[in-house]
């Protein structure tokens, strides 16, 4: 089952500086598909910073997302590589990978947070992704057939 779809994802990704636009470049890839809109971005980043980096679940990761609701257009999800990793001041800095994940309400962020855990849960799975060279080799990797 694919979880990401290959036009939502980038690898290498030449990040200006900080966490805000490492964020905003994951949510773009929606922007440009038309899933979200731009309020979603600024959510995202508005919630990291009333919040903190709770987004950054493990080292070097971080799964960007806001509440559901109108922004989000279509239930998606994106991820990127970082060309150069950034920091989100958290204990599990610098982060290198970015999902991001959009969706319309409650029950289909459950459902992708479901989805995507169970590829998250594969050893090494992060260290795999930050290694990915291509957005082919992303694709695989978290698209992959998990038991």
């Amino acid at each position: 089952m694919e979880i990401v779809r290959c036009e939502h994802i980038e690898a290498n990704v030449n990040n200006s500086n900080d966490w805000k636009h490492a964020i905003y470049l994951s949510g773009e890839l929606l922007l440009r598909t038309g899933d979200i809109t731009e309020a979603y971005i600024d959510a995202m980043i508005s919630s990291v910073d009333e919040l903190g980096p709770y987004i950054v679940i493990s080292p070097g990761f971080a799964l960007a997302h806001a509440q559901p609701s109108e922004t989000v257009l279509h239930n998606s999800i994106s991820l990127i590589s970082l060309a150069t990793p950034v920091e989100f001041h958290s204990k599990n800095d610098p982060v290198r990978i970015v999902m991001c994940i959009a969706c319309r309400d409650r029950n289909a962020h459950m459902a992708s947070l479901q989805r995507v855990a169970k590829q998250l849960l594969t050893p090494g799975i992060i260290e795999n992704l930050s290694k990915a060279k291509t957005k082919e080799e992303l694709y695989e990797l978290i698209n992959a057939e998990r038991e």
